[in-house]
């Protein structure tokens, strides 16, 4: 029971990227995606999802290095990214390929479908896609994707930690260059003090 609530709390943070031309397979989606308490953005097509996450052409040379850090640090973090195979302009294999060869290649990529072609199937999967799924989409569909969940906030939860460690180790040398005097005079209180408990524990 208490991992189903763990399961539903990580949910409830968790946003996912969906990219799809069908009005009707999107609201599909936004439906299943709403009852999982997931936060979703949908959007049309492969170049809006490449505008949304900083990797369009013009600005690849400035942005694509620091595009998934600067959406994170505006509080914009995506966890998961779904998208269709057949769209116009570009596909969702194309999208792909340009998700994984950018800052936000270990974003977990889901490819959706209305077809089942098997060598498209494993061309995706090789391509780094996390599952294939084929559509119309299904509840039972979501279940397969919880291994993304736990792997994207895996991922999350350690450059979390990561920046933490160096947040509070930037503020512990601050701390000593601003206060050298202080940090002499706690350490001094603490060994008295250490050393009078050691003394009444030895009578």
């Amino acid at each position: 029971m208490e991992l189903v609530n763990d399961q539903q709390q990580l949910q409830k943070h968790f946003h996912v990227l969906v990219v799809d031309d069908s009005v009707i397979d999107r609201k599909l989606l936004e439906r299943l995606l709403r009852d999982s308490s997931c936060k979703a953005t949908f959007l049309d097509s492969g170049d809006k999802a490449l505008k949304y996450l900083g990797l369009l052409d013009d600005e690849l040379e400035n942005v694509s290095s620091t595009s998934s850090e600067s959406l994170q640090e505006n509080g914009m973090k995506v966890n998961m990214i779904m998208t269709d195979y057949c769209m116009p302009g570009m596909s969702g294999y194309d999208l792909l390929k340009r998700i994984k060869g950018s800052s936000w290649k270990d974003v977990p990529v889901v490819i959706m479908s209305s077809e089942n072609v098997p060598s498209r199937i494993t061309m995706c999967l090789e391509g780094g896609a996390e599952e294939f799924l084929l559509k119309p989409l299904q509840p039972s569909d979501l279940k397969k994707l919880q291994p993304c969940f736990l792997k994207s906030f895996d991922n999350s939860s350690e450059e979390d930690i990561c920046a933490e460690r160096s947040l509070s180790s930037r503020n512990d040398i601050n701390k000593r260059n601003l206060y050298p005097q202080h940090a002499f005079k706690l350490q001094f209180l603490t060994t008295i003090v250490t050393t009078m408990l050691r003394f009444w524990n030895s009578l």
